[in-house]
């Protein structure tokens, strides 16, 4: 069998990004709404054994990365156990987690135990107060000390999620730079994308000024990050610090893009910024084969988008982050 998941433009799909659940304990002001309660239903998300029979269908496809999103995945109960089963499946040599940090204390010893490598943490301010605005809940604690047990846990690579705001909190960025040199985290920053009435009201901020300006401050040259994804890199010379932007509207990566997301309820979307998508979920459940869901992510694929329309038509994509782990 040919293990080389392509897509219609030639662009090999090796990237799963994996929601566990919709559900979030924080309600930042990008993302859901305060009040919100369209969560999908329990009865409806994929189960563990599910979740273990697609990934393996994955891995058979060439895919060999798996990242474990939410909403919030720590909610979900008994993540560790999946973690394991999914670090187990021949093929996948990359499991990674994005978190919000609140659960992460007391799980960051048994995710790494699991096989969990490397771990995304998203934190947009180091103000207390400024946090608690913008995440509406005052977190900031629990996810410091997250961020140290993750540091006890020896994850091959912690990194620092920063969506930069205009007028929010791009006055921070040169401290959450020497807060990640100073703990020995990579920083991302992340220009704010226009999904849901939450993204669109986000106060966007070119990030590419703010790669020239962190560039003059620190000394910052050209660097790479082996696996990382869409960010591109700065470093210190000595390379023991790296800051990534990940630039969906100022400068878009869509002709490199080797990812697909699979939301709790087995939906498959294919792009960020476009509505295509194919449910796997009543295959799944109605008796289909390994070979027939082979089949129908193979025909998913092809349909992968070649771009996003964040810029055009930012109005266009009606659905939350939460909804499929960004």
């Amino acid at each position: 069998m040919n293990k080389n998941l392509m897509d219609s433009f030639g662009r090999r799909i090796d990237y799963l990004r994996l929601s566990v659940t919709d559900r979030c304990d924080l309600r930042c002001t990008y993302c859901i709404p305060r009040g919100f309660k369209g969560f999908e239903e329990p009865g409806n998300w994929l189960t563990f054994d599910e979740i273990e029979r697609l990934v393996f269908v994955f891995a058979g496809l060439g895919v060999n990365k798996v990242r474990l999103t939410g909403g919030e995945p720590l909610l979900r109960r008994g993540l560790p156990r999946l973690a394991a089963r999914l670090s187990n499946i021949d093929g996948i040599n990359d499991l990674s987690l994005s978190t919000n940090g609140t659960q992460l204390a007391r799980h960051a010893a048994s995710l790494r135990k699991a096989g969990v490598a490397r771990i995304n943490v998203s934190l947009d301010s180091l103000d207390r107060s400024r946090f608690q605005r913008i995440a509406g809940r005052d977190a900031l604690p629990h996810i410091l000390e997250g961020l140290q047990e993750a540091k006890a846990a020896r994850f091959e690579l912690v990194k620092i999620n920063m969506v930069a705001m205009r007028g929010v909190n791009d006055d921070e960025i040169e401290n959450m730079v020497m807060f990640c040199m100073e703990h020995g985290f990579t920083l991302r920053l992340i220009e704010a994308m226009p999904m849901g009435d939450t993204g669109r009201s986000a106060r966007y901020l070119d990030l590419q000024p703010v790669r020239r300006r962190l560039q003059a401050r620190f000394g910052l040259v050209d660097g790479v990050m082996p696996g990382g994804g869409p960010a591109r890199y700065l470093q210190t010379t000595d390379g023991q610090f790296k800051v990534g932007f990940i630039t969906p509207i100022s400068q878009h990566f869509c002709a490199t893009c080797n990812r697909v997301r699979l939301a709790v309820d087995g939906t498959l979307h294919l792009c960020l910024g476009q509505e295509h998508q194919h449910r796997l979920q009543p295959l799944l459940r109605g008796g289909a084969t390994d070979i027939e869901l082979e089949q129908a992510v193979r025909s998913a694929i092809v349909a992968k988008p070649e771009r996003h329309d964040f810029r055009n038509r930012p109005q266009k994509i009606v659905r939350f982050m939460s909804s499929l782990g960004g």
